[in-house]
Parts: structure tokens; C-alpha cells; sequence
């Protein structure tokens, strides 16, 4: 919805103080943007003069380049108003908006500066030039531009979006300053609909589902990784102790490195040793975003002792990780994780141990040539963290990976496990949620074996710790609604044949259209539906029964093949009835089973018959 402009006395008197306020600070420039705590003081990092301003607070996985806003990038009779309209917004917020974190108010920048170059380019030179016209045309400008780096890949409809909005954006802070923009850019639209983003979550761009096959390719090879790091630390350990040993003797000291490792059995070089100790920290990161569903960040806020333990009445051990999410400003979470976890949060522990060093040592630095400088608070944000790097491009400073080298990382990984697949940090998250979602049906057993009595179920959650994720549950239950609403969706088409009590009594249900009429649409018969049948896979069926009580999701499975009122069989349950029915098959010749045993396996191979012939398609 598009913000509107204040308007009346009232909001002219505002707008009159604001500038009045403004221009205070606006002519000396003395205005504090940010500061850092250094000890007891707060020391100014950035002021309102300033051609650029560093921001703090950010996630300690930000890039230095993104905690800043640099005016000098915006052309220059556009620098001031920029400042004035950039400072309202921060101080201020949006109409009717709380005053926004310091990652919103750069990422406003970065989707303002384009509309203010593109100004520039059709030679205007304020904002009280820019009439309905000039906005139209830069709705068709971006439009036709591509991204970054790409000669025919245009920009996406949320990219547009986000754009339009940071014009709508501009019109209504400018109206606190002395460049006002006469008029709403497009008051009878709005940025999603130029954009072609609809208020329809569902048309939204998401995040890709890593697909199963690939990503167990991925895991297994991230977890054999975390397996032998041991090893590996040792001969880092061994190489870094011949080097501190020998500083002022290079070659006597490369000469013994190369000796150590041949030693050990290692068959490459110092070089080999350091690519393979660098592929443990990304392989340690796979394991733990896709067995906790932590976000990037979170994971990143990580430090040394992350997990401990606790058991409840039976003696049952469970398993926490604590970290800090700045999402909706959680603050200090948990979150429930199996032993896998716990073991790569130790490799890592280790892993980072001569790094963190190295971090204590620019900080006491630091601290003795100035007790003030904030850069002292700036590098203690990454002290114990434990997914750290050397940046040597900035004089061996040590910090917590960006999501930016991360991601590198991962592709490369990806890359060297023999897969087609650009995978990125922000994707294991959902592959956790639809892990979660799937186990419910029984498809991924193993992962409630892993977790042992872990459930998704909110109730159960929280009554074993208060301090868990919540959105994480939300995310789940997203899942859920989806495989179920997929799964409905392919029993009411006339196309599929379902086999099974529940499954005839559907296909039956599905091609009377006075049933039909009782919804409002398709989708809402499907929405309806999924809502109120309990669904899961046992493997064989989709069993609808409120419980799991019946033999049928275990010893008997061909019970559900016996006219179940809750089961329902389909295409993708044939092969198992294939491979059943080849097997009782080879039974029958048995002569030491008896007449009962006999019996038994006619009847299974009659009702895998039935089966088969339901589902086989003319």
C-alpha cells in the first residue's frame, strides 16, 4: 500500500520543525550517526557531515562494505537531499512505521541511489521537478535494465518492487526537508503492481528446495568431512608449531613442515593441508544449518561452549544449542539438535582456536596504543565466535566469515561434490522445515530417531525449553500445509487412480460436481480438505487415521491394501506392491509354510492384485 503524505496544519507545523531541527545540525554537520562502546565511552564512528556513514549493530557476518552508505555515489546535487531524507528515515522511520534497524535503512540507500542516478540521466536536478511523468518513466527504465553482471537477465518483479517502494519512499520523507516532491509518484497504483509482485505470498519468489538426492550427496560428504577434521587439526597444529618455532629460519622451517607431513602419512603439501583445514569450516556449517534450521546469521553469532545438555525424568539427554537471532529481535535462542551438531560445534571449537588468538592479539594492540579506538569494540563483536577467517586483505584480520565468502564456499563444495546445484547458506533452512514437515509423514523416519523424542508439535516444544525459535516451528508448519495441499491436490485429479478404502470412496467423491459446488474454487476445495484430513506417509499408503495405532503403518502393510476406510494408494505406492507382489509370488512354492501360511499369502497376493489392477492406468 502506498504511503500518503501528511497533510493540514497539523502536519505543516511538523514538517516546519523538522526543518527547523534539521538545519541546526545540517550546517555544522556535528550530528552523531553511530558510535561503539569502547569500555565505559561512547566513542562517534560516523556524523551527520560525513560523506559516508558506518552503521554498527549489524549481524557480525556483514561485510565491511555493507554496514555503510556512501553519498558520494549518488550524483552530486543530489548528495544533500539524500542525507536529509536518508537521516529522517532513521530517526524517524516511515509513515507509520517504527524506527528501522540499521540493515533496512542501507538497504533503503541501495534501492534509493538508482532512482536518483536515473534523475540525473533525464537532467533533472531536484525533487520538485519530478512530476507523474518522470516516475512513469523510470518504472519502464528499470524494467528494461538487467542485473549486475548479466547481459539479458532482467531484474525480478521483488527487486522492482523494493525499487518503486524506495521512490514512494523518497516522496513522503522529502516532504520534511527543502527539496520536496510535489506529488505521489503513481497515487492510483502501487509498487506491487507495476512491479508485477501480488500480494499473494504464494506468487512470491522463495527459496529453492534443495531436491533429496542432491543434498544427500551434499551432507554425506560435509559429515565425512567433520569426521576426519581430528586428524587434520593435528597436522595443522604440527606444521603451525614448526613455525612458530622456526619464524626467523624459512627454509630450515618449510624443509621440516614437509618432513612432518610425510611423516603423518599426509601426501600433499602445506598448501593441500591448508585448502582441506579451509573445506572443514564450510562442511561444519552444512552439518549444522541442516540439523538445526538456524539462519545464516545465527549461526555465524556462534561461540565457544554453544551446547549443553539436559535430561528429563526417564533420563533422556537432549541437546542445546544457544546462539543470538536478530530476527523480530529474539535476542538469545535455542535450539534443539542432534549429536551430529554437538560434534561440529567441537571440530569447529578447535578449528578456530589459533585464529581467535590472533584476534586477542589486534585488539590488546589496539587497546595499548589507544584505550578509545572503537576498533576495540568492533573486533571484540567476533571474539569466540567459531565460524572465523583471516582476512588478508586487511591486514590479516580475523572475523567472522561474510555470507558472501560463505556462499563461495558452499558452490565450490557443491561444485567438488559432482553436483548441479549453486547451493547457497539461506537454502538449508527450508530443507530443515520440509525435513521436519516430511518426517511427520514417516518419510524421513531416521530424522526423530536423530532427534530421539524432538517433535513438531509447539506444546511439546516449548515444555522442554521456553527459549526455542518459534518462527522455526512456523516455518515447519508451512511445510506441512504445502505437502499436504500438493498431496490433496493430486487425489482430486480425475486423472490419478487411488487405490485403497479412502482412496475409492475420494475417487468416487471427486467426479460429482454437487460436491464440487460446496467450495468457492478449486483451490479453496483443496485448502479445505488438507485442513481437515490427517495426512502421512507409512510408506505403502497415506494413511488419514487420527492415530498410528493400526498394524497397518508397520508389521501388516497390506492391511491398507484391504479396503482401509483411512488409507489411500497411489501411482507412487505401486512400485512397493509390485515388489511385494513378485515376492509373495516365490512364497507360494514354498512347501514348509503349512496350509495357514499358504492362505495367508494368497489372500496378500489377492489384495496386491487389487491393488495393482486399481492403479494400472488403460
Amino acid at each position: 500500500m502506498s504511503e500518503p503524505a501528511p497533510s493540514g496544519n497539523a502536519a505543516l507545523a511538523e514538517q516546519q520543525e523538522q526543518l527547523k531541527q534539521e538545519s541546526k545540525f545540517n550546517n555544522d554537520g556535528l550530528e552523531v550517526i553511530s558510535h561503539r562502546i569502547v569500555g565505559r565511552h561512547a566513542v562517534p564512528i560516523s556524523r551527520y557531515r560525513d560523506d559516508m556513514w558506518e552503521f554498527v549493530g549489524l549481524t557480525t557476518n556483514t561485510t565491511k562494505s555493507d554496514t555503510r552508505v556512501d553519498f558520494t555515489t549518488i550524483p552530486k546535487e543530489f548528495q544533500g537531499i539524500a542525507k536529509q531524507i536518508v537521516y529522517r528515515y532513521l530517526r524517524n522511520g516511515g509513515y507509520g512505521q517504527k524506527t528501522p534497524k540499521a540493515s533496512t535503512v542501507i538497504k533503503f540507500f541501495q534501492d534509493m541511489k538508482p532512482f536518483f542516478i536515473y534523475l540525473e540521466t533525464v537532467h533533472i536536478k531536484s525533487l520538485t521537478r519530478v512530476d507523474r511523468f518522470a516516475a512513469a518513466t523510470y518504472v519502464i527504465h528499470i524494467k528494461k535494465i538487467t542485473r549486475a553482471g548479466s547481459k539479458d537477465v532482467k531484474l525480478s518483479p521483488l527487486t522492482i518492487a523494493k525499487r518503486l517502494h524506495a521512490v514512494e519512499k523518497i516522496y513522503y520523507l522529502s516532504q520534511y526537508t527543502d527539496d520536496v516532491m510535489p506529488a505521489h509518484p503513481w497515487p492510483e497504483s502501487s509498487a506491487e503492481f507495476l512491479s508485477g509482485v501480488t500480494e499473494n505470498r504464494g506468487d512470491r519468489e522463495r527459496t529453492p528446495l534443495i531436491p533429496d538426492d542432491i543434498f544427500h550427496i551434499i551432507f554425506r560428504r560435509a559429515w565425512e568431512v567433520v569426521e576426519t577434521a581430528p586428524r587434520l587439526l593435528d597436522l595443522r597444529d604440527g606444521v603451525d608449531l614448526i613455525a612458530s618455532s622456526y619464524r626467523d629460519e624459512k627454509y630450515r622451517k618449510q624443509e621440516l613442515q614437509v618432513e612432518f607431513l610425510k611423516t603423518s602419512g599426509w601426501k600433499g603439501g602445506v598448501k593441500d593441508l591448508g585448502k582441506e583445514i579451509t573445506k572443514i569450516r564450510v562442511a561444519s556449517y552444512i552439518i549444522v544449518a541442516s540439523l538445526s534450521g538456524c539462519r545464516n546469521h545465527e549461526i555465524a553469532f556462534l561461540k565457544q561452549n554453544a551446547c549443553y545438555s539436559t535430561s528429563d525424568a526417564t533420563g533422556e539427554t537432549y541437546r542445546w544449542m544457544r546462539s543470538t537471532s536478530t530476527k523480530t529481535s529474539a535476542g538469545q535462542t535455542e535450539w534443539l539438535v542432534p549429536e551430529a551438531v554437538v560434534s561440529a560445534l567441537q571440530v569447529m571449537e578447535r578449528w578456530a582456536r589459533p585464529l581467535q588468538k590472533i584476534l586477542k592479539r589486534e585488539i590488546d594492540e589496539y587497546r595499548s596504543a589507544d584505550p578509545l579506538d572503537p576498533r576495540i569494540a568492533e573486533a571484540e563483536e567476533h571474539l569466540n565466535a567459531l565460524f572465523v577467517g583471516l582476512s588478508t586483505g586487511k591486514g590479516n584480520m580475523v572475523r567472522t566469515t561474510p555470507t558472501k565468502t560463505l556462499n563461495q564456499e558452499l558452490k565450490t563444495f557443491s561444485r567438488d561434490c559432482g553436483v548441479d546445484w549453486k547451493l547457497a547458506s539461506h537454502q538449508f533452512r527450508r530443507k530443515f522445515a520440509n525435513y521436519a514437515a516430511r518426517s511427520q509423514f514417516g518419510d524421513l523416519r531416521y530424522l526423530r530417531e536423530h532427534f530421539k523424542h524432538w517433535s513438531i508439535d509447539m506444546t511439546l516444544g516449548y515444555a522442554l525449553n521456553e527459549s526455542q525459535e518459534i518462527a522455526l516451528y512456523a516455518e515447519i508448519q508451512q511445510e506441512i500445509t504445502e505437502i499436504k495441499e500438493r498431496t490433496v491436490q493430486n487425489w482430486l485429479d480425475p486423472d490419478q487412480p487411488l487405490a485403497g478404502g479412502y482412496g475409492n470412496n475420494l475417487a468416487k467423491w471427486r467426479t460429482r460436481s454437487e460436491n464440487v459446488i460446496l467450495f468457492r474454487n478449486q483451490k479453496q476445495m483443496i485448502t479445505s480438505i488438507a485442513e481437515s484430513t490427517a495426512i502421512r506417509s507409512n510408506g505403502h499408503a497415506w494413511c488419514t487415521a487420527d492415530d498410528n495405532l493400526c498394524i497397518g503403518n508397520s508389521i501388516e502393510p497390506v492391511r491398507c491394501a484391504a479396503g482401509c476406510s483411512n488409507a489411500v494408494i497411489g501411482l507412487e505406492h505401486k512400485p512397493f506392491y509390485n515388489g511385494l507382489y513378485n515376492q509373495l509370488r516365490q512364497l507360494k512354492d514354498l512347501d514348509d509354510i503349512g496350509p495357514s501360511g499358504l492362505a495367508r499369502v494368497q489372500r496378500d497376493l489377492d489384495r496386491c492384485a487389487d491393488v495393482l489392477n486399481t492403479l494400472t492406468v488403460n
